[in-house]
């Protein structure tokens, strides 16, 4: 723990004005990041005594061994700093609201030629117009199935808009009448676009042009004695009311807000959002935070702002909104809104009417919220903290291991030995600090060698970011890169458990010792009776089964195993896929493609004359017989037999049989997203 007088500026060192601060711990991480009118000022609070500060404050600067500042010349640039800041560093002392759920929107592709109306999650892109968000999806797709009969706008996607193209036949929404199929040039890319920006309008809230204007097409139809059309109509106007009856009118005067409630307690507080539009609630969302600074319920408002209005611009951000208290300042947060709208925005509370009704409503929701994540997580920081106590008292640790690193290591009879390392952190997954690793040290099977390479290649790399950075000469090395992230391997943890028993437990003891660590704690728990063995120790820890230490390290060697299959799997897949063309030099994934689609398969392209090869568009003469030399020298692949039928399988692809590539028991694509998180070292 440090002493935060240890640190403190020096007297007329902080500038007396505006500006963005950040505190830092003993291995250069970004811990907090804050704003200030007056720098000088708000850093004095911090180096008060400690007895005056509140606890999570208190915690934050007794862990902190640095802070620094940046000067800015308004406070909207203050708080625009602040809220990059807090993005690019995660500062683990800031308020940071978790969204429970990824919230889809109705999103119509306005930068396409033909713009298309479909679900979107996740981060918005430029050029596509968003209405929302939805509590569900399938909210969205009766809306969208409602006003296709009125706005026959593109739904499919890039491939079958293609094909549909490319054969001259729409799809079945071309024939039903709910899409205006231009995809086969029914309408040309101008009046699709029309379509589609009608649709945004209605979406928008702006319906009773449409509704008036069917309404006289449909009268003038029945004048005209065109009964079938005017019943096309009528069905076509029952349909866009049905669409509106799904967001009741809340505010008579067809307002834009967003309405935002907190509902909090001394530890947590849970937002609520509610999105208004042409006077009806068109979205709603919701996040949850812990309270891990002392903040007042303006200070969460200006942080869910902050969240909510980041990355918007214009008409995303409405005129209006609504909040149960005003940040103080409140002056530089609506400037800053203004801006990012580019016209006035009204920030305020509201005091009565109809607005004060709904502004109860959200509150509501906000409290149930609350309630509902108090009863899901259960307690869970204290649940976590006492599971971190169990492990530190077990195997006889200091202090509880804030930092655990679990190591596993999988194979398949031998071939492609790969070795995963995940990462948790106060009990919770550190998914982008997860690390994966191919074995160099020597072919075949063996986890204890395995176990022994991985370990020594991991720490190895910790001292010698610890060397260079030269926190041996002098103690003030960093472990960060300039821009504040930790660099690889440079943070060490208290913990570091494999996945297995004795063996594997001595190897990575052994590994450690090598290299001159003694201050980092070994553990291994083995799967078949879910023991936990320490070094040179005859005889295991055994914990209860209803441990909630226990619980947590399965939960570690569970997702380390995952994580190491995963990758596993996927270098296998790769290995499958392999091709003779991978082994021509400089010949790309495009003209390997172009080759397949010109000779059909690499068993036709092997009995190629260099002649014919050359007809490619793309390859020379000499990257043809360069192609040629290799697919002679290569042996063709033995064919596949069906182990059920005897039958031996066709190799016009030169390929691995589908039921191969991608069987149920070992889906090559489990867990993507996750595997993309680490980094192969």
């Amino acid at each position: 723990m440090a002493d935060p007088s240890s640190y403190r500026p020096k007297p007329g060192q902080i500038p007396d004005s505006p500006g963005v601060y950040k505190f830092r711990d003993e291995h250069r991480r970004v811990i907090y990041v804050g704003k200030a009118k007056s720098l000088r000022q708000r850093l004095a609070n911090y180096f008060q005594d400690l007895t005056n500060l509140h606890p999570r404050t208190r915690t934050m600067v007794t862990t902190a061994a640095s802070v620094e500042w940046t000067v800015v010349s308004t406070e909207v640039e203050a708080l625009q700093l602040e809220y990059s800041w807090i993005k690019e560093f995660d500062p683990r002392f800031n308020v940071k609201y978790r969204d429970d759920k990824s919230y889809p929107y109705l999103a119509v592709t306005m930068n396409e030629e033909f713009p298309r109306v479909q679900v979107m999650r996740g981060q918005k892109k430029k050029g596509v117009r968003y209405f929302g968000p939805y509590g569900h999806a399938w909210a969205i797709r009766d809306t969208v199935d409602l006003l296709l009969r009125v706005f026959p706008v593109r739904t499919c996607s890039a491939g079958v808009f293609k094909n549909a193209a490319r054969t001259g036949r729409p799809c079945l929404l071309g024939y039903i009448g709910k899409c205006s199929a231009p995809c086969v040039g029914r309408v040309p890319a101008e009046e699709h676009r029309e379509l589609a920006e009608e649709f945004c309008d209605f979406m928008a809230g702006r319906t009773g042009t449409y509704i008036r204007r069917l309404e006289k097409q449909m009268t003038d139809a029945a004048e005209e004695m065109e009964y079938e059309r005017a019943a096309r109509l009528r069905d076509d106007i029952e349909a866009l009311k049905k669409a509106m009856e799904k967001s009741a009118v809340v505010l008579a005067d067809a307002t834009d807000a967003d309405l935002i409630a907190v509902a909090e307690d001394e530890l947590e507080a849970a937002v609520q959002i509610f999105h208004v539009r042409g006077g009806r609630v068109r979205g709603q969302r919701g996040w949850v935070t812990d309270k891990v600074e002392a903040v007042t319920t303006g200070d969460l408002v200006e942080h869910a702002l902050q969240q909510l209005y980041g990355e918007e611009k214009g008409d995303s951000v409405p005129k209006e909104v609504l909040v149960p208290a005003l940040p103080a300042p409140v002056e530089p947060v609506q400037e800053w809104l203004t801006e990012r709208r580019g016209s006035n925005v009204s920030l305020r509370i509201p005091q009565r009417g109809d607005k004060k009704a709904l502004m109860e409503t959200v509150q509501r929701n906000a409290l149930q919220s609350l309630a509902l994540h108090k009863t899901k997580r259960a307690s869970d920081l204290t649940t976590r903290s006492r599971a971190l106590e169990e492990i530190a008292e077990a195997l006889d640790l200091d202090s509880a291991p804030l930092r655990i690193e679990c190591y596993d290591i999988s194979h398949l009879q031998g071939d492609d030995v790969v070795a995963s390392m995940v990462v948790f952190e106060d009990g919770l997954q550190r998914k982008g600090e997860y690390r994966r690793f191919q074995i160099k040290g020597f072919e075949g099977q063996d986890d204890v060698r395995s176990m022994h390479e991985v370990i020594t290649r991991r720490f190895r790399r910790y001292l010698a970011e610890k060397e260079k950075t030269g926190e041996w000469a002098d103690g003030e090395g960093t472990l960060t890169e300039e821009d504040g992230r930790p660099k690889r391997f440079a943070y060490p943890p208290q913990l570091v458990v494999v996945d297995g028993g004795q063996p594997q437990v001595a190897a990575a003891k052994r590994a450690l010792d090598e290299l001159g660590i003694d201050d980092i704690a070994v553990c291994g728990l083995a799967k078949r009776l879910e023991e936990v063995w320490l070094p040179e120790e005859d005889d295991p820890v055994v914990l209860p089964r209803t441990s909630e230490g226990l619980y947590l390290l399965q939960r570690v060697r569970d997702e380390a195993h995952r994580f190491a299959i995963t990758y596993q799997r996927a270098k296998r897949a790769k290995r499958f896929r392999s091709s003779p063309l991978d082994d021509v030099p400089g010949l790309g994934e495009t003209r390997k493609q172009a080759l397949i689609k010109h000779f059909g398969s690499v068993k036709k392209l092997r009995s190629a004359t260099i002649d014919q090869i050359c007809e490619v568009p793309g390859i020379g003469r000499k990257t043809a017989e360069t192609i040629a030399v290799a697919l002679a020298q290569a042996a063709p692949a033995a064919p596949a037999v069906n182990t059920a039928t005897g039958e031996i399988m066709g190799d016009e692809e030169d390929g691995v049989p589908e039921s191969t590539a991608g069987s149920p028991e070992e889906p090559v694509t489990a867990g993507a997203s996750d595997e993309r998180r680490g980094q192969e070292t």
